[in-house]
């Protein structure tokens, strides 16, 4: 079986320092792309090397320290909000702790040397592997908010109330819209609004999924805005970009059913199948998503030649007893343990004799490992290759610094153990001479699954190509159809506009023509209708057709106003107000202070000819000369009753 670690079927970009320092002077990157085999080595800026990650997209930026990229965490945070959404920038010495890289490309097989350059190409064959870190600062939620785009203090022309009501009207309209684009898209989300006059003052969804999975974007539109933003975490995250496979022992049990056991290091039974079905390569599979295996055993002797073979697929250690292993021990060992039937026992049974029988050997690794190395690793070279503890802990701990001169000894007769030692490992080497001529013919193999995999990464990358295609032409109809909205709302606009520029020259007519159509006799003049008098009517009458000094004005209904509402309609100083029904006191109060004549409608004759009307002029002239006679009138009583008032407070202060 291959050793190789399948390469990642994507471009990735490798970088490191060097020159300058991002806390400092602006630095330049050696960057390496990978794909399969390097394709490019190039010195970049930063700003080239940002360039470049918009442009071209990898599927990896990786490096050796995150902070070769970002002075801080707060720097780093910006800079992942930055990168495209489909590439993941990878730390491939670990995690909080990292290690140096030359360790680690050492234990993977990857070359290194200490130019800027060559470090960059290790952390990219590394990441390539699946070795390394992702750094996250971002879950797989995102916002979209749908808020205010302009502030609601002033409309130019609309009065603070109706362009209040309007923006509120336009973020609740969009908001209705990004929910069934959620919908549409089979999303889950939550969410949260704040009702304001008029509509939404804003309306924010929590939905579960990432901002490129997502069919809204980020806008900004007249009235309203857009945002969408991935939900930070509270600090930076590692998570491997291959999933963690423990070390394990493997019991089969092979036949018309197969059973297989995985047992940990610790001697916990981890998990134990049987299957009637599944052939040599399907349970091949099923070990190689649950684990590791160090030893791989059998409950009789010789080992048949099922397990054999897959022992010689993970090139694993093998275990079988000097003897087939009794029924009453099999049940024995595994009378804590649960199982279906006898094949699962059986295998259960070959682990746990297998790791009892390198149980000295995992305990003395296990007390002697430091913190630093990873103690699966020492136990599987231990265990597995048979190699002794002190040069494994020394291979792992070693240093790129030059080792010191071998001591010579004298030469001395050998001790029986000695001698034994010697001919294992004559032994050994001629069995490592056998691996040699089966590496070979494996090489033969891999060369071919080489060959394969290159027309599988070509095949991909063309697939890759197309669905970039295709996520361009969904962006593109996305926009075309935001296009058509905003057209269809300016379209509705200008028919609006239009229908009053019609009545604008109706109203025209009017005020300029001699209105041949119409019977009349006599001078006219334009009259402005307002349905009651209250604000909300005399502010619609004012956007219809135009409210202006020196008009007329009639009031349908002039009951129940106060004095506010009289207020504006004096601030549009008018001729005349003709009115229908009575007036209040206060109103009357303002408009007469105001210097406005007020008299009843059905002193003139008023002519409506669709929303607009007219009126004869000295009809008009005479309710407003009836006004001044009853203005001179209130104010000689006014004025009498003043005196009459002093002439009553001087009697009685005299008194």
């Amino acid at each position: 079986m291959s050793t190789r670690t399948s390469a990642l079927d994507a471009r990735v970009f490798g970088v490191d320092v060097q020159s300058g320092d991002v806390r400092g002077d602006a630095p330049s990157y050696a960057l390496v792309v990978f794909d399969g085999e390097v394709v490019e080595r190039d010195v970049v800026t930063r700003r080239k090397l940002l360039r470049r990650l918009d442009g071209e997209e990898p599927a990896i930026l990786a490096t050796d320290n995150m902070y070769e990229l970002a002075a801080d965490k707060d720097q780093l945070v910006h800079f992942l909000r930055g990168l495209p959404d489909e590439t993941k920038l990878v730390q491939v010495t670990g995690d909080e702790r990292p290690e140096p890289l030359s360790r680690v490309a050492k234990r993977h097989g990857v070359p290194y040397g200490k130019p800027a350059m060559e470090e960059a190409e290790a952390a990219a064959r590394l990441a390539a592997r699946n070795v390394g870190y992702e750094v996250s600062a971002f879950t797989d939620e995102t916002t979209v908010k749908v808020a205010r785009g302009r502030s609601t203090g002033g409309g130019g022309g609309w009065s603070e109330d109706r362009f209040t009501r309007r923006i509120h009207g336009s973020v609740k309209r969009v908001a209705r819209e990004v929910e069934s684009d959620l919908d549409d898209a089979g999303l889950d989300y939550e969410r949260e609004v704040t009702e304001k006059y008029g509509g939404f003052a804003n309306a924010v969804f929590t939905v579960q999924a990432r901002p490129e999975d997502i069919p809204v974007s980020s806008r900004r539109s007249g009235d309203t805005r857009v945002e969408v933003e991935p939900v930070r975490r509270d600090g930076i995250e590692f998570e491997p970009l291959a999933r963690r496979r423990d070390r394990v022992f493997v019991g089969i049990d092979p036949g018309t059913t197969t059973a297989v056991a995985l047992v940990a290091l610790d001697g916990r039974v981890l998990d134990v199948t049987s299957t009637r079905t599944a052939d040599t390569a399907e349970v091949i599979e099923w070990i190689i998503e649950r684990g590791r295996p160090v030893v791989v055993a059998a409950d009789v002797n010789p080992m048949p030649a099922t397990v054999e073979k897959i022992r010689a697929s993970f090139d694993a250690a093998g275990w079988a007893p000097d003897t087939d292993l009794p029924v009453d021990e099999k049940q024995h060992r595994t009378r804590e343990e649960g199982y279906e039937d006898d094949h699962q026992r059986d295998a259960m049974a070959a682990a746990l004799f297998a790791r009892d029988a390198h149980a000295d050997q995992i305990r003395r690794a296990t007390e002697e490992t430091p913190p630093e190395l990873d103690r699966g690793e020492v136990v599987s070279r231990v265990v597995g290759n048979d190699e002794p503890l002190t040069a494994v802990l020394e291979d792992l701990t070693e240093t790129d610094e030059p080792e010191e001169e071998a001591v010579e000894h004298e030469p001395r007769e050998l001790t029986d153990e000695e001698r034994r030692i010697r001919d294992l490992e004559a032994q050994v080497a001629r069995l490592q001479d056998h691996v040699a001529d089966l590496e070979a013919e494996l090489d033969e193999k891999d060369d071919k699954i080489a060959e394969y995999e290159e027309e599988l990464s070509e095949a991909r990358r063309e697939e890759r190509q197309e669905a970039r295609e295709r996520r361009e032409v969904t962006k593109l109809e996305w926009e075309n159809d935001r296009l058509e909205t905003e057209l269809e709302e300016e379209r509705e606009r200008a028919e609006e506009l239009a229908a009053k520029l019609e009545r604008l020259k109706d109203l025209w007519k009017l005020d300029h023509s001699n209105l041949g159509d119409v019977d009349h006799s006599g001078d006219l003049v334009a009259v402005k209708p307002v349905e009651q008098f209250t604000v909300d009517d005399i502010e619609a009458a004012d956007d219809e057709y135009g409210i202006a000094a020196g008009d007329v004005v009639y009031l349908r209904d002039a009951s129940g106003a106060g004095r506010s509402t009289a207020e504006l309609l004096a601030e549009f100083d008018p001729r005349v107000v003709l009115r229908s029904g009575g007036l209040s006191d206060a109103a009357d109060e303002v408009l007469f202070d105001h210097e406005i004549p007020v008299g009843p409608a059905s002193e003139v004759t008023i002519r409506e000819v669709d929303e607009l009307a007219i009126a004869s002029e000295p009809e008009v002239e005479a309710v407003i000369a009836d006004w001044r006679e009853r203005k001179a009138e209130r104010e000689r009583e006014r004025k009498e009753s003043m005196v009459d008032s002093i002439i009553s407070e001087h009697r009685a202060d005299r008194d």
